[in-house]
């Protein structure tokens, strides 16, 4: 919703000064601008990206216009899962852990917090950390598996966005050109009427005004809005290796949610006497369970 009013305020601000300084709107209206200038940075587009990237980027464009699911809701349903697990680990053994990392879709654990269940990526990165734990691996090891892993995401995460960041830095140039054929243009009816040869005039400038606020005021902004989705995203699976490392290291549930509690950025960071309510609501659920 932010990124629409964003580009609404965009919009109203150009157009709004505009027509104050006595423009008229429909001088700015010429679809061949937005056609050159638009299919020459779609083409740079596809040349410079791989299929895959291309792909994630609009996967990362629609994901991006959703909004951050990783609010404070999914961190607390992180943390009950996380406790859940942890806790039945350390009353009947790691191994109990077995079933529900080989079949995450099956367990009754998991599907009890329903939007964490729903975010398969985190589902399998939980369950891809729990696994080498019940396999016996050390610590190490199983903070060494996931950072790779994490660095891999971050890597793929990456490519998109600045794909899209060399599309909004090579707009003003596409702009340009456009203008520069509009002035060829403008060259075959030099000998016309005065006020023709200002219209294409006029309609050549349009596409370096349009190069300029496509790549400044709409792809480079959401482009970095994209990056911090990005990164929002990240810190989320963070702190599920933090939760992950410090059970292993041999840390009480309970201590190891609240280590990593205390690494979630204070937007989505749920305060002590929260995380306190929240353990108690797990504990509810299996009222003879000890934590």
């Amino acid at each position: 919703m932010t990124i629409i009013l964003g580009f609404i305020v965009v919009v109203g601000a150009v157009l709004g000064g505009f027509s104050m300084a006595g423009g008229h709107i429909e001088a700015l209206l010429h679809p061949s601008e937005v056609v050159t200038i638009g299919g020459a940075a779609l083409g740079a587009l596809i040349v410079m990206s791989p299929v895959k990237v291309i792909k994630d980027l609009f996967k990362g464009i629609i994901n991006t216009l959703k909004g951050n699911p990783y609010g404070k809701p999914m961190y607390e349903e992180l943390f009950k899962v996380t406790f859940d697990l942890m806790r039945m680990a350390r009353r009947e053994g790691l191994l109990c852990l077995e079933r529900h990392v080989a079949t995450p879709h099956e367990s009754e654990i998991i599907r009890k917090y329903p939007k964490f269940a729903a975010n398969h990526h985190a589902v399998d990165f939980l369950c891809g950390g729990l696994g080498p734990l019940v396999e016996g691996l050390p610590t190490e090891k199983i903070s060494a598996l996931l950072e790779t892993e994490l660095h891999v995401m971050e890597a793929e995460h990456h490519a998109p966005v600045e794909m899209l960041s060399k599309s909004a830095d090579a707009l003003p140039g596409f702009g340009i050109v456009a203008a520069v054929l509009g002035i060829v243009i403008t060259m075959g009816a030099i000998d016309g009427p005065v006020e023709e040869v200002g219209h294409k005039v006029g309609a050549a400038l349009v596409g370096t005004f349009l190069g300029i606020l496509m790549s400044y005021g709409f792809i480079g902004p959401f482009a970095a809005r994209m990056d911090i989705q990005g990164h929002l995203e990240l810190a989320y699976f963070k702190t599920m290796i933090t939760i992950i490392t410090e059970f292993s290291s041999g840390a009480a549930p309970k201590a190891a949610v609240e280590t990593a509690r205390r690494g979630v950025a204070t937007e989505f960071r749920i305060d002590y006497a929260q995380l306190d309510e929240l353990f108690r609501m797990v504990e509810a659920k299996e009222p003879a369970a000890a934590a």
